[in-house]
């Protein structure tokens, strides 16, 4: 496969930069944002940063080998793609072009219920390698009727999202008209106006639907009644008996998203589910909640032994990733980085991402010695 990288967009940082350039404010702060005062979106990323690790030197080495495998496959390296809820509206078909950025990288690609490309489309992009994130609907009617499409589709990762309950509290989302129930303001209208290119492909692309939902959702609503029909119908918490009856009728694998808790990691546990992502839904959910790398550290030392453990929220680059991976995680997953990658470069930018990141994490493992990611526990410093 011939790499797709773009040299001047070497980091994270000025993918994100270029990205802000080519977005309207609004769809931008929908990516970027947090709730409340955004300090757990920031202490993620933070705290990923003071791990440190030990290189080796003076010892043999004879190269770094990315692939991991996880749950039968095989993957190219030891990330993935993070479900992401409306991608088209930050990028016309940015859920498209990060399936096919998957799929040519041989890394998995995680697509939310909410996201602006259906089950079948994603499927047939990714080979059938793609994972679902699911969104637990109020109605078990509804539950079967998506999971039936999943399974029809042949994807074998089910992602059961946990950390949601409510909706977030995020003022740059309210102030835009991005809530429960969305607005278009007039600012908005002249922010599109401003940003022509943006503008252009959205109107090519159509309007961002929620398009695996759409089956289900009564035709003529007005975006305020769509938003309280979304409110509605996907309420309440993922419950012990929810994950049960989940689990009775789903052959494949189950992961749960979203645990940070020993509590809720050995209820997981013992309702047979093969893995968990720890995740506080990328820092827009709970403010005063933990990083990330806090709770993976030590979920660790509580269940590491005893099921999968991957991570989301907060990683942004190689260097990230390989510290995730020596606290614990067995896989990381990406989210605003990726889809950096498709604000700043459009179609290309989804491989240009992978690519990024497998050089940098290579880089970072190549100089400490380290031959495997599952060797990266042994050089972390513990304080």
């Amino acid at each position: 496969m011939e790499e797709i990288f773009d040299s001047r967009y070497p980091s994270t940082e000025h993918l994100r930069e270029q990205t802000r350039r080519r977005l309207p404010r609004f769809a931008f702060e929908y990516l970027e944002g947090g709730c409340n005062s955004e300090l757990n979106l920031r202490r993620n990323t933070e705290e990923i940063r003071e791990i440190r690790l030990r290189p080796h030197y003076l010892t043999e080495f004879t190269g770094t080998d990315l692939r991991t495998e996880l749950f039968g496959n095989t993957w190219e390296a030891p990330f993935g793609i993070a479900p992401i809820g409306l991608q088209g509206l930050m990028w016309p078909r940015a859920t498209e072009i990060l399936a096919a950025a998957a799929t040519a990288h041989q890394i998995p690609f995680v697509l939310s219920t909410v996201a602006t490309a259906d089950i079948e489309t994603v499927a047939r992009i990714t080979e059938g390698r793609a994972w679902f994130q699911l969104y637990h609907p109020a109605e078990d009617s509804l539950r079967d009727q998506i999971l039936d499409r999943v399974e029809a589709a042949g994807l074998s990762v089910l992602v059961l999202l946990a950390d949601t309950p409510v909706f977030g509290y995020r003022p740059k989302e309210i102030r835009n008209g991005l809530s429960i129930p969305p607005k278009m303001t007039a600012e908005n209208i002249l922010q599109m106006m401003g940003h022509p290119t943006w503008s252009l492909s959205q109107l090519l692309a159509g309007v961002p639907k929620f398009r695996t939902l759409m089956p289900y959702i009564p035709a003529g609503l007005d975006m305020k009644h769509l938003g309280l029909f979304m409110n509605r119908t996907f309420s309440g918490r993922l419950t012990p008996e929810r994950i049960a009856a989940i689990r009775d009728r789903w052959k494949g694998k189950i992961v749960i998203k979203g645990v940070v808790t020993e509590e809720d990691a050995e209820t997981a546990i013992s309702l047979g589910v093969d893995g968990l992502i720890v995740s506080n839904h990328g820092g827009r959910q709970l403010d005063a909640g933990e990083s990330t790398i806090t709770a993976l550290s030590r979920l660790a030392r509580s269940c590491g032994d005893r099921t999968v453990l991957m991570l989301d929220s907060g990683v942004r680059s190689g260097p990230d990733i390989a510290c995730a991976l020596a606290s614990g995680a067995r896989f990381v997953f990406l989210g605003r980085t990726f889809m950096y990658g498709v604000g700043a470069l459009g179609k290309k930018g989804g491989e240009h991402v992978a690519t990024m990141l497998k050089r940098q994490l290579r880089q970072v493992m190549d100089q400490i010695a380290c031959e495997r990611p599952s060797d990266l526990p042994k050089h972390r410093i513990t304080p």
